[in-house]
């Protein structure tokens, strides 16, 4: 069985396993409890010990966190320490000013009712899910160290920040006293933002990790869509993912580096995985998966020969950023 890797978060001592799973997607009431249990529980038996989540998961909000909950009380409480639980707040649940934004107010009200939801006393990991410009920097600063004084949180991490604002956190954080573990961004084959926007700079130099979701590009980056939309693809029914994306400059790319993927004898995905792991300053990769198979394949990206510089140069003249995605 493969053995799932860690890597250190930035320059702190926390370890993290190289794939993280999350419940972004496909845990909501719309889903089985039992599928969802079935995978949770894989992951853990797989070594995946990080379980990342949000107040805004479900449909309808906060779902995810009482799905994690549900399995945690039932199946995993008594390795609740061999457990790294991460939940955000701040993306809009509702239409109240204290349902959204970095105000003390929206953060720590938020993460009080998430440790509710997850039926635990503290999260290991406390995110600021989106920048708010309307909020003084300080005061969400405030809120995030907060959390940590509290003993609500064990480290603090901020998501979807640009990398200027991601410094400025990161030194405001210091002076509190309470280090930026982590920073979670978008990146994959197809969206290269923190290689162009300074962001794997700031990591280095700030000592955050970085744990990345879409590495698979909302699926673009497996085999799913090369010959067309099939039936009940999450293309069809998104809000993260629409069919016009899915055109001939796609199609062509993605093809390409198919190709390059058969020629090392895995799949597309394994190949996106592989990628996105190869850069130092990413610290685990965010994975989800609707099925106990899928879970399984996407983690046996790990038993592949590293990627040559032939492969990375293959890959980065097909990973065109901006492919396929609504930047």
């Amino acid at each position: 069985m493969t053995t799932i890797p860690f890597r250190r978060s930035g320059r702190s001592g926390l370890d993290l396993p190289v794939f993280s799973f999350g419940l972004w997607q496909k845990f909501g009431t719309d889903h089985a409890y039992d599928t969802q249990r079935a995978i949770l529980l894989r992951a853990f038996d797989l070594g995946i010990v990080h379980f990342d989540n949000a107040d805004r998961y479900g449909p309808p909000h906060r779902a995810a966190q009482q799905v994690f909950g549900k399995v945690l009380r039932r199946d995993l409480a008594r390795h609740r320490d061999e457990i790294v639980l991460s939940t955000k707040a701040g993306n809009p649940i509702g239409t109240s000013p204290y349902q959204q934004g970095g105000s003390r107010k929206s953060l720590l009200g938020s993460l009080d009712q998430s440790l509710r939801d997850l039926s635990v006393d503290y999260v290991d990991v406390f995110y600021h899910h989106r920048a708010d410009p309307s909020t003084p920097l300080e005061e969400t600063v405030s809120a995030l160290a907060g959390a940590v004084t509290s003993g609500k949180a064990l480290y603090v991490g901020v998501s979807n920040y640009p990398a200027t604002r991601a410094r400025e956190v990161a030194k405001l954080l210091r002076e509190a006293g309470v280090p930026l573990l982590v920073h979670q961004p978008r990146y994959s084959i197809f969206d290269r933002t923190p290689e162009t926007s300074g962001l794997l700079d700031a990591a280095d130099e700030e000592g955050f990790g970085l744990v990345v979701y879409s590495p698979l590009a909302q699926g673009l980056l497996t085999d799913k869509y090369l010959d067309g939309i099939p039936a009940g693809a999450r293309a069809t029914a998104s809000d993260f993912l629409k069919p016009e994306v899915i055109d001939d400059t796609y199609r062509r790319r993605a093809r390409a580096l198919n190709e390059l993927a058969t020629r090392r004898g895995q799949s597309l995905a394994q190949l996106a995985l592989q990628w996105v792991l190869h850069r130092p300053q990413v610290t685990s990769a965010l994975i989800g998966a609707s099925s106990v198979a899928q879970l399984d394949h996407n983690v046996q990206a790990l038993d592949f020969d590293p990627l040559s510089e032939t492969d990375l140069a293959v890959i980065d003249e097909h990973g065109v950023h901006g492919t396929g995605l609504r930047i």
